[in-house]
């Protein structure tokens, strides 16, 4: 069983930076991703970034990775998202969630951080 724990988010204004951290208590297995997905209000929750949780690799939409960065320590269990040139559309909330590599579902989620960027 994982469980995870988002923190990080926040107010900030347009063109700033935010780091996202999600921690996980339990083992997380050498074979699962960790991945990083969004919600706005009225919309449906999207993917921002997946790391693989050996070996490190990433993905991202293609629509924020000039942006954000996703990254792992594996020591502290701990996933973050690095935000940088925010905009007011980057308003949502933040999930975090598990998944082994061999499905596409993400099993496991955490409960979001909010993220609210003005103009």
């Amino acid at each position: 069983q994982v469980q995870l724990v988002e923190s990080g988010g926040g107010l900030v204004q347009a063109g700033g930076s935010l780091r996202l951290s999600c921690a996980a208590s339990g083992r997380i297995p050498n074979t699962y991703v960790l991945g990083w997905f969004r919600q706005a209000p009225g919309t449906e929750r999207e993917f921002v970034a997946g790391i693989y949780w050996n070996g490190g690799g990433t993905t991202y939409a293609d629509s924020m990775k000039a942006r954000f960065t996703i990254s792992r320590d594996n020591a502290k269990n701990t996933v973050y998202l690095q935000m940088n040139s925010l905009k007011p559309e980057d308003t949502a909330v933040y999930y975090c969630a598990a998944r082994a590599r061999w499905v596409t579902a993400y099993a496991y989620w955490g409960q979001g951080t909010q993220v609210t960027v003005s103009s």
